[in-house]
């Protein structure tokens, strides 16, 4: 390699020779090379030339070369698939002095996102029952509403197992929006059974009528999200694999919620009601 100036620009030049003389071993070791007596002799007269296997590239980084091995995997979640692989290759791998490994890309960016999944879901869950306080200024129903909520999350890994989807990065945040619309049910059936309450009916009473009432309500809230993500959920398009188990886990957990919202959380209210509970006050009579 040499360089070749033009006016203030350098440009590398790589000088090569012709086909015949470098396609062979026999050939390269023919190259004639001038000593400094002035003599001809050939390159094999210098050195050794012989052909061995060896790296097409060398990778570098922070100072050090590194050897990228590279895999997928389909059919099992990649965390597990990762950790089972560190566990058969500290146990299986014996590597030279100086050498060492580092596992990356999906799964460094995965072990990330658990890290802040494990601070945001209790600081959301902890969000929501300071809003459901502040919206009844009761702890009872504030945290019976989380209760159904958490109930109704079932639906979302059980979506998961029925369409052999792993749980993954997506599918986690999919439960904090699940967790958003499930309270939205909640509070539209506590607020209505204790306005129900408020002017006059019994606690059973008020539980039956809110949930035969607020069943047209809740059903209208669950299914314009439930159909709206649908087609995502059914999607095995390039780039769905992303989208997928959230909507999935969406979906399943809205349709559970649907039937835990309107059979199971009566029913916990009836166990956790008493007559000296607060109530909203209202005014002349109340119409369902």
């Amino acid at each position: 390699m040499t360089q070749m100036q033009q006016g203030e620009a350098r440009f590398d030049v790589t000088l090569r020779y012709q086909q015949q003389y470098r396609d062979t071993q026999e050939a390269i070791e023919n190259v004639r090379l001038l000593s400094p007596s002035g003599e001809r002799v050939s390159l094999a007269q210098l050195t050794g030339i012989s052909t061995d296997d060896g790296a097409e590239e060398i990778y570098r980084e922070a100072g050090q070369r590194y050897i990228a091995i590279k895999y997928s995997v389909r059919g099992r979640d990649l965390g597990s698939t990762v950790e089972e692989a560190l566990s058969k290759v500290e146990h299986n791998v014996k590597l030279p002095p100086g050498y060492h490994t580092e596992w990356a890309g999906e799964y460094e960016s995965q072990k990330r996102a658990n890290k802040r999944m494990a601070i945001v879901v209790p600081v959301t869950m902890m969000a929501i029952f300071l809003i459901l306080y502040t919206m009844f200024r009761s702890y009872k129903w504030a945290m019976l509403i989380l209760v159904s909520v958490i109930m109704a999350s079932i639906g979302g890994p059980l979506a998961l197992f029925i369409t052999h989807t792993n749980f993954s990065v997506s599918s986690a945040v999919g439960f904090l929006a699940l967790f958003g619309v499930s309270v939205q049910a909640g509070v539209i059936m506590i607020e209505f059974i204790n306005q129900l309450r408020a002017v006059g009916y019994t606690v059973e009473e008020a539980a039956i009528q809110g949930a035969v009432l607020r069943l047209r309500p809740i059903m209208m809230t669950m299914l314009v999200a439930t159909l709206g993500l649908l087609p995502a959920a059914l999607s095995h398009a390039i780039g769905s694999d992303s989208q997928r188990p959230f909507a999935i886990v969406i979906v399943g957990g809205l349709l559970a919620n649907l039937v835990i919202g309107i059979f199971l959380l009566p029913t916990l209210y009836v166990w956790f009601a008493r007559e000296d509970d607060k109530l909203p006050e209202t005014e002349g009579s109340f119409e369902g």
